[in-house]
């Protein structure tokens, strides 16, 4: 699918942006649109690594900040993490959102980010957040949960997944966007998490198994 032909689903500031960068969308994206990603429907995303799913998550939260729904908060599992999705989303959207990095002070509501659109967090920060009843919680409309297969982490899992059970409870309308190179049981959570699954094994660079042995690898 080209791009082009979803210009008029989406904002012409953002289709702006992207079409710089981009000509065609990757299959996973596909999918995704063709299953509602764009009508605010939910996703449970289980592609390989670099196969496009964080542009997934970004049209949706762009989307819907440009069209006034509400703020988009994107849920990482490590703070270096965080701090990569906030450059790289920082450069590209610039000037058409305002972006922000809360990974600090696990005793703060952070009160400024009132005036933020796209928020980057920890589970452990957005878990404190909510703990200290931010007020502009309220406020967000899509909630994109990276590496969404750490529910199955012993450390983080169980906080995850509290997370997740109140955020659904407390915004009930808002659009819920898993991604996820490895799911052992991608519609078994799809069905919890209410969401559209969209499976696909393209990746950019095929990749080969083989076995290696006296200095040779013998490729299956």
């Amino acid at each position: 699918m080209e791009l082009k032909l979803i210009k008029d689903q989406i904002p012409g500031e953002l289709y702006k942006i992207l079409e710089k960068d981009i000509i065609k969308l990757r299959p996973a994206q596909e999918k995704a649109i063709k299953k509602g990603l764009l009508e605010r429907k939910n996703m449970l995303v289980c592609t390989p690594t670099a196969s496009g799913k964080t542009l997934i998550a970004e049209l949706a939260a762009l989307k819907s900040i440009i069209e006034g729904n509400g703020k988009a908060i994107y849920i990482v599992p490590l703070k270096a993490l965080a701090s990569e999705k906030y450059k790289d989303f920082k450069k590209r959207y610039d000037g058409i959102a305002k972006v922000a990095l809360s990974i600090g002070d696990i005793d703060s509501s952070d009160s400024y980010l009132i005036d933020y659109d796209l928020i980057i967090t920890t589970s452990e920060k957005l878990d404190s957040l909510i703990r200290h009843h931010a007020p502009w919680l309220s406020l967000i409309s899509t909630i994109i949960i990276d590496e969404i297969h750490l529910l199955n982490d012993a450390g983080r899992g169980p906080t995850l997944e509290i997370l997740i059970t109140i955020l659904r409870q407390l915004l009930k309308k808002a659009q819920i966007i898993g991604l996820s190179a490895t799911i052992g049981n991608p519609e078994e959570l799809s069905e919890w998490l209410k969401a559209e699954l969209v499976i696909d094994n393209w990746r950019p660079v095929k990749l080969h198994k083989g076995v290696y042995l006296n200095g040779e690898v013998e490729f299956e």
